[in-house]
């Protein structure tokens, strides 16, 4: 396998400089042959991208890269860790624990894991301040265990501030 080129995000967690983006799964694109795509990704793997990143509204993303995840750990080689980056991008509304723990449980179980090496929670509407109860909640799952990296997706610099004003830790911020 080639070495590529990594970078330790603030909480322990390694990825690949270059992530494998799984937005081309999402539906939008055309069809999707899963079979096809959880074959395609051991080609990244093999060239040492071993870092996907997804999201809950890409389709079927998450879902391929647990079964892609799983049947590298059965297969009986040796198998690279791969590191699965995935957004959160919850509709408007109320962001109690139950609501934030569904959203991270939904995730767990399409991705196969255990833990989610990283979620990176995106809002749409900065006028709705909930945003601040969600990612409160996220970092108490982070503390507990179930979340290595809490990350962003298009913040600005006065949001990102009065997240970690509220003593939220904030590993990266994907601006696209």
């Amino acid at each position: 396998m080639t070495q590529v080129p990594k970078v330790r995000l603030s909480g322990g967690l390694e990825i690949c400089r270059v992530l494998n983006g799984m937005w081309q799964v999402s539906g939008f694109h055309g069809t999707v042959d899963r079979r096809k795509a959880v074959e395609a990704m051991q080609a990244y793997v093999d060239t040492g991208l071993t870092t996907f990143d997804m999201a809950d509204i890409y389709g079927p993303a998450e879902e391929i890269f647990g079964q892609f995840n799983s049947q590298l750990k059965s297969s009986g080689s040796p198998a690279p860790a791969l590191q699965g980056l995935t957004k959160w991008v919850p509709r408007p509304g109320p962001m109690d624990r139950t609501v934030v723990e569904k959203a991270v449980q939904y995730s767990l179980a399409r991705m196969q894991v255990d833990t989610l090496d990283c979620v990176q929670f995106h809002w749409w509407d900065y006028r709705d301040k909930r945003y601040l109860d969600a990612l409160g909640h996220l970092s108490d799952l982070q503390q507990e265990g179930v979340i290595r990296e809490l990350s962003l997706t298009n913040f600005d610099t006065q949001r990102l501030e009065e997240i970690t004003n509220k003593g939220i830790h904030i590993s990266s911020n994907q601006v696209f």
